[in-house]
């Protein structure tokens, strides 16, 4: 197996997980019968931003490495106030 070949798989695991955020929401949102945003949304977003950060530092591709490292910042920073959030609560 080529070092491309490893490269594209992880490129489409990138892709894969970062589909599944928006599966995830997608479910969450019928069956509580309104648009919800749930925390596995975030982790997929981050898992999947991740991956595919480092497949478009592989591939040397500055519009895609840009892209993806600005969301990542995205992600984060809504995690950090989810749990900063929980955090409020059980206080």
């Amino acid at each position: 197996m080529s070092v491309s070949s490893v490269w594209l798989g992880i490129g489409f695991l990138g892709q894969l997980l970062f589909t599944s955020r928006f599966l995830v929401q997608w479910i969450v949102s019928e069956r509580r019968g309104e648009s919800v945003v749930p925390l596995a949304f975030w982790w997929f977003s981050l898992a999947g931003g991740l991956t595919l950060l480092s497949y478009a530092i592989w591939r040397q591709d500055p519009v895609f490495i840009l892209g993806q490292a600005t969301g990542l910042f995205v992600y984060v920073r809504n995690l950090i106030l989810i749990r900063r959030r929980k955090g409020e609560v059980t206080s």
